[in-house]
């Protein structure tokens, strides 16, 4: 029996006046009395077959019982469309197939959304039916694009002397920054593996292997809050490199990125991107992941307020801090009611007020202005590079405070006003502090991940400074999206104790933790580093979609359920007996386990 001999979606003049046989579902059915009409749809697209009853009697009664998304076999010739009927929108529209037979391969029920783009639904029914939602052509596309992308990598990659190597799924836990996703182990009761958070272990050993270039598309776990472009488990586009230096690994991966968005979004970035310190970025955007697209840069004011009599920017600065500002353009008509929307906003980044004065046509307006004077606001509109229609905002704090209130509010600001210029802004984030101070655990932890290597000059301040060490670290930034993040690597194992000891880790927990890889450094590791790029991530931007689960086939929701296959879902007690384990549910937690 021959299934198919073309794809519906793939028919063109060349088979005019061929017979062709054709599988697919049916898209929907018209019956126009004398003829029925069918979409016949696979995965290239769809086509309309003709049923008349003069020609194939036997074919049209079949296609009066058929209904929507029926799985259809069709025979038939392949025609010009009538003049007049083409169908512009799509590639099949001029084309038509004349049946000759059709067979009902399966029937199906009503399904509980219609197939097809621009669904207006709930995620919740769509992921529900995934296997239904796949069908849609724009789901569909994201697939074959998906498949694309990551054959342009492994392509890419391999034209650059790469090897593709697989590392284990099952893992020893390590503190990385997310929580592991445990997994107990029979063989070895009490004991338990980990899924990997990413490949950063396996990979540095195997630069110690002397395999010089590896990559992997591999799958990453996390037990982590979630959120639009986050997933309990993620697909990377890992590598990593030996004898190579921070300018080499990042020449190589723009040329990778700029691959990508060749092959999914028809797009050529120009090179090199553009790069930004650490410092610069906060200090500017008020964050590690800035957006180029649109301007609203920070703007530091305190030399300007330092003797205002505006109290709380002259003791802002007076303790140590700062006074900053944005000009949002077009925004000076905000109501009282918006702005304290935006300063219950700020609140939630730290700020404890925020200030702003209206360029307003008939001159500026504001609560603080009788406690500044016109030749400051005058000082400030020009300092801000302010235009008459602005709103300027302003925070005082201590700077981390300071940037990161503004910096959220730049964002936001420019989505809701549509401030973003077209196209795509890349950007690396380089020079990352090494160690950041956490006060809640009272020690410093590492701002990346502790493999980190740190800069060559700043090693001497580890020991008397250690806020002051900036690492080999670099991140790439898209639109306000971290795409991925790598760095050069420790290849010294007395750097790396002494960087495990500055984290907090004891000699006796270093060795009991990572024991495994400090012996490794002692057999002559080369110098190394690599990086990692979230392939979901990378997709969804290229792709203009809202989530990243629109581009993964089987995605969690953001409460980390499968909603097709009903996980989490509880396990027998004979299961439990095997591993060795017993469940206490927390409080309040044995009806919700009920009723799932």
């Amino acid at each position: 029996m021959i299934y198919r001999t073309h794809y519906a979606g793939a028919l063109s003049e060349e088979q005019l006046g061929q017979k062709v046989i054709l599988a697919g579902w049916v898209q929907r059915r018209r019956d126009h009395g004398g003829l029925i009409f069918l979409d016949l749809r696979d995965r290239e697209g769809l086509v309309q077959v003709v049923f008349s009853p003069d020609t194939a009697p036997e074919a049209f009664a079949v296609a009066e019982k058929v209904r929507s998304e029926y799985v259809l076999l069709v025979e038939g010739e392949v025609r010009r469309r009538p003049e007049g009927t083409e169908n512009p929108r799509l590639r099949t529209g001029n084309l038509e197939v004349r049946a000759v037979s059709c067979a009902i391969l399966n029937p199906s029920r009503t399904p509980p959304f219609y197939i097809e783009d621009g669904l207006q639904v709930e995620e919740d029914l769509r992921l529900r039916y995934r296997y239904l939602d796949l069908r849609r052509p724009e789901m569909q596309e994201a697939l074959r694009l998906r498949h694309r992308a990551a054959k342009a990598a492994r392509d890419y990659l391999d034209a650059h002397g790469f090897w593709e190597v697989e590392t284990p799924v099952l893992t020893r836990s390590t503190p990385e920054g997310a929580r592991d996703y445990l997994v107990p182990s029979r063989v070895y009761p009490g004991r338990f593996y980990a899924l990997p958070q990413s490949p950063q272990l396996f990979k540095q050993l195997l630069m110690v292997a002397g395999v010089d270039r590896y990559f992997q598309i591999v799958r990453c776990f996390r037990d982590e809050d979630l959120r639009a472009d986050r997933q309990p488990e993620f697909t990377q586009i890992d590598l990593e490199m030996s004898f190579v230096t921070a300018e080499d690994v990042m020449h190589l991966s723009e040329g990778l990125i700029s691959t990508l968005c060749r092959e999914v979004a028809g797009v050529e970035p120009p090179q090199p991107f553009p790069r930004l310190t650490y410092s610069e970025a906060m200090s500017l955007y008020g964050t590690d992941r800035p957006d180029l697209r649109y301007d609203m840069l920070l703007t530091d004011v305190s030399d300007l307020v330092a003797g205002a009599e505006f109290q709380v920017f002259a003791q802002a600065v007076a303790k140590g801090g700062c006074v900053k500002g944005i000009a949002v353009p077009g925004a000076a008509h905000f109501s009282r009611k918006e702005i304290d929307d935006l300063t219950r906003f700020a609140a939630l980044f730290g700020a404890k007020g925020l200030a702003y004065i209206q360029l307003l046509p008939e001159g500026p307006r504001s609560p603080i202005l009788k406690f500044l004077g016109a030749g400051l606001v005058e000082a400030l509109r020009q300092r801000l590079r302010a235009e008459e229609g602005a709103l300027l905002l302003f925070v005082a704090d201590r700077r981390e405070v300071v940037e990161r209130s503004l910096g959220a509010l730049r964002s936001r600001l420019a989505q809701e006003l549509k401030l973003e210029r077209p196209g795509w802004s890349f950007v690396w984030v380089v020079d990352f502090p090494l160690l950041e101070f956490d006060a809640e655990e009272g020690r410093y932890v590492a701002l990346h991940h502790p493999f980190t290597a740190p800069l060559p000059e700043d090693i001497p301040w580890l020991e008397t400074s250690p806020e002051r060490v900036r690492s080999q670290a670099y991140d790439l930034v898209l639109n306000g999206v971290e795409l991925g993040g790598g760095s050069i690597r420790i290849n010294s194992p007395a750097l790396q104790e002494q960087v495990f000891r500055l984290i907090g880790l004891s000699p006796e927990e270093a060795r009991e933790k990572f024991g495994f890889l400090l012996e490794a450094l002692e057999y002559g590791a080369p110098p190394h580093g690599g990086i990692a790029f979230g392939f979901d991530r990378v997709l969804m931007l290229l792709l203009r979609r809202d989530t990243i689960r629109d581009v993964i086939p089987f995605p969690k929701t953001q409460k980390a359920q499968d909603l097709l296959m009903q996980a989490p879902a509880p396990v027998t007690q004979e299961q439990l007996r095997e591993l060795h384990l017993r469940v206490e549910l927390p409080p309040g937690a044995v009806s919700a386990a009920k009723k799932a």
